[in-house]
């Protein structure tokens, strides 16, 4: 393997550059849509990441789930949203239904693999990891409901910069490496982290230092979600085929599904 080359093989460039696009492309998406069109364009944005998720997940990953997993996958996108999205007053707990569902019918789509069945903990556990995450995805639908509009894209934002910066650092400071094979540095992750920081308290902060310290405070919070997760994405893509254009899309997306509940607990408790 040479320096230029990581995990499954990809040039580090196929990495970091359209890592670092895809993140900008999603969060404009998350911020602008919802500010053009209210409501529905949300909807429309996060409809838009949780089937790119779906679609990238099995190419990225390598799951021998090739039907399976894109159908399970849609179908908890749709059922989350859709129970956001009629409820007159939606909560976030009605979105452990489906994952619960999903976990029947993933044991249900194993039963029925055709044989043989290869890697059955593997294949059961992406299965279940893509459900959660386009569920965890629908709560950026609950967004505006927990804090004010401003709040909510300061969030995002944060989120965004954390994994944007991480990839920029991480192409021309890879070094020291957080481990071998993974193209992920030590500097990335640190600067990524206080990066979302910075954003939080730019956004928020005041002339009040207890407000300026409870920005910075949740902004590293959802800084540290999204980089560590980032840092996941990258240890599953490197054990995965590579594809390159998967890749970059799941290392943008994953990271934020699962800063989305964090976000949501942080706004409703005025954090940010």
């Amino acid at each position: 393997m040479t320096a230029t080359e990581v995990g499954s093989g990809l040039p580090a460039r196929a990495w970091h550059l359209p890592t670092a696009a895809a993140v900008v492309a999603a969060t404009a998406l998350l911020v602008l849509l919802p500010a053009a069109a209210g409501d529905a364009g949300r909807l429309a944005a996060v409809a838009f990441l949780q089937v790119a998720l779906v679609v990238a997940w099995v190419p990225a990953t390598g799951i021998p789930a090739r039907a399976g997993a894109p159908a399970l996958g849609l179908a908890a996108a749709a059922g989350a949203d859709l129970l956001v999205v009629l409820p007159e007053r939606p909560e976030i707990g009605a979105l452990l239904a489906v994952p619960g569902l999903g976990l029947l019918a993933a044991v249900l789509h194993q039963m029925l693999r055709r044989a043989p069945r290869s890697d059955v903990v593997g294949s059961l556990a992406g299965v279940l990891l893509l459900v959660c995450a386009v569920c965890a995805l629908a709560v950026l639908l609950l967004l505006s409901r927990a804090g004010d509009a401003t709040a909510g894209v300061t969030t995002l934002l944060v989120v965004g910069t954390t994994l944007s910066v991480a990839a920029l650092v991480d192409l021309v400071l890879p070094r020291p490496p957080v481990a071998a094979g993974v193209p992920r540095g030590v500097p990335g992750l640190l600067l990524a982290v206080l990066a979302g920081g910075a954003v939080a308290v730019v956004r928020h902060g005041a002339d009040d230092v207890s407000a300026v310290l409870g920005a910075l405070l949740s902004g590293l919070v959802l800084g540290g979600v999204a980089a560590l997760v980032g840092l996941a994405a990258s240890y599953v893509v490197a054990g995965g085929p590579g594809r390159a254009w998967a890749a970059p899309l799941l290392q943008a997306v994953l990271p934020v599904a699962a800063a989305a509940p964090v976000a949501f607990s942080l706004l409703l408790q005025n954090a940010l």
